[in-house]
C-alpha cells in the first residue's frame, strides 16, 4: 500500500515546488495588473474629480 501521508497524494517535496511556482507566478500577475491599472488611470481616470468629469 502506498504512504497516504497527504489527501492530495503530491510529497512535501512536490507541494513546495508547487507553491513557490505558485507565489511567484501569482505576484508575476499582480505586478501585471497593477501596471495595467495605472496605466489605464493615467489614460482615462474612472473616477471624477470635484468638478466633474470636465
Amino acid at each position: 500500500a502506498e504512504d497516504r501521508s497527504s489527501l492530495s497524494g503530491v510529497s512535501d517535496a512536490e507541494a513546495k515546488e508547487f507553491h513557490a511556482l505558485f507565489v511567484s507566478s501569482f505576484m508575476g500577475f499582480m505586478v501585471v495588473a497593477v501596471l495595467a491599472h495605472v496605466l489605464a488611470w493615467a489614460w482615462r481616470p474612472w473616477i471624477p474629480g470635484p468638478k466633474g468629469w470636465a
